[in-house]
């Protein structure tokens, strides 16, 4: 069902370097996953992220249970058959959709009633319903139904005031019960892979505490924190991070869900993380920002349009140093120029937006490996300041 082994500890901080073996193959931590919401992540082949060492990517469970439904996936015997892809794979749980649709859904303590985005069918997503559906997914790794506890108030008589610690803690233990359905139903349809509890409780240190306690009481194979990079300031969020990860049992992967920058991704490892996503890649990639070893490049300025330059002369992805599939050479380089990634962007060419992806998630992926080489040579302090140097450096 899945493994865990601890292969490495940081003694100047919470790092650590692990291996994850799951259903569908092994995955070395830390690491970040790309994003495929649909079934895909967005622009980038299957092979490409292969090619670039993605190990382990998301689908989520809300959306492709509005499409193409259960029939659909049960006829390819879940997600891998159907995206081709034959590594693990993390399925969301459908909880953070919920919460995206404000006012559009009602909680109880049953579950939550919405509305379908895709065609207003009134619908009830339970934690229940929310294991049978990953169950049909045939995800490695199952995530908990939980309620995603905001950081700006939803509740009628607080609205768009920061949520209170009562509005936390009711959120949170919802989500505690929540989870405890999600194991008994998990364990019922004898589901071979692996379920994660989330750790929720707001921006409020202690809550996220009895969350913690209360889920390694439940003795879940993994666990991830959870509602973070919903609206909080950017120390909010930083300071959970440096609350919560080491706290979580020594033994079990740990996973923060929805983050973030470069920065932010090795800030968790110092703080304990072992598994990252985020939607920044390729979200930022179609919007024209270009992740680089020296900084965050904007391909839409002006002064990109003669750059003879690629993206990230130390790169090695297709967009900057090519491969035996892009024959174009600039100064016996293979790659693409900034020049021509700025032309593409501004002619809203769809070959601009796929190459930016697969650059900003080689970037992560060789970021994460670089951090696991550090922390098996026992270099990782040093490898910190050198990648901070590194990237206020500039483009």
């Amino acid at each position: 069902m899945l493994q865990f082994d601890l292969l490495q500890t940081d003694p100047a901080s919470h790092a650590r370097r692990g291996r994850l073996t799951l259903n569908h193959g092994v995955v070395q931590t830390p690491i970040f996953m790309p994003v495929g919401t649909y079934g895909t992540v967005k622009g980038v082949l299957p092979r490409s992220l292969e090619e670039m060492g993605a190990q382990i990517i998301l689908g989520n469970t809300f959306h492709l249970w509005m499409r193409p439904g259960l029939d659909v996936m049960a006829q390819f015997g879940g997600l891998h058959r159907f995206e081709k892809w034959d590594k693990p794979i993390l399925t969301d749980s459908g909880g953070f959709q919920v919460w995206s649709l404000g006012e559009m859904r009602k909680i109880t303590e049953e579950g939550v009633k919405f509305s379908s985005p895709v065609n207003g069918d009134k619908l009830f997503l339970t934690p229940e319903i929310s294991m049978q559906i990953q169950t049909v997914l045939n995800s490695d790794i199952v995530m908990q139904f939980d309620e995603c506890t905001p950081y700006i108030s939803v509740e009628p008589k607080t609205k768009g005031q920061l949520t209170t610690e009562a509005e936390a803690r009711s959120s949170m233990e919802l989500s505690l019960r929540w989870a405890q359905r999600c194991q008994s139903e998990f364990a019922r349809l004898e589901n071979p892979n692996a379920l994660f509890g989330i750790v929720q409780g707001g921006m409020f240190e202690h809550l996220r505490q009895e969350s913690l306690e209360q889920l390694v009481a439940m003795d879940f194979p993994g666990y991830a924190i959870g509602g973070v990079s919903v609206g909080e300031p950017k120390e909010e969020m930083l300071r959970i991070m440096a609350h919560t990860p080491h706290r979580l049992p020594a033994h079990k992967p740990r996973y923060l869900m929805g983050v973030g920058t470069p920065e932010d991704l090795v800030e968790g490892v110092a703080q304990g993380v072992d598994m990252f996503d985020c939607v920044m890649p390729t979200r930022n990639a179609r919007n024209g920002t270009l992740f680089t070893r020296h900084g965050d490049l904007k391909i839409r300025n002006a002064r990109h349009k003669t750059d003879e330059r690629p993206l990230d002369e130390t790169c090695t992805c297709h967009a900057c140093a090519g491969s035996s599939s892009i024959a174009y050479s600039q100064g016996g380089r293979e790659g693409f120029s900034r020049a021509y990634l700025h032309h593409l962007d501004r002619c809203a060419e769809m070959l601009g937006p796929m190459l930016a992806s697969i650059h900003n998630l080689h970037y992560y992926l060789n970021l994460m490996r670089e951090v696991r080489e550090a922390l098996d040579a026992g270099r990782f302090g040093a490898f910190v300041t050198q990648f901070k140097a590194d990237r206020a450096r500039g483009v």
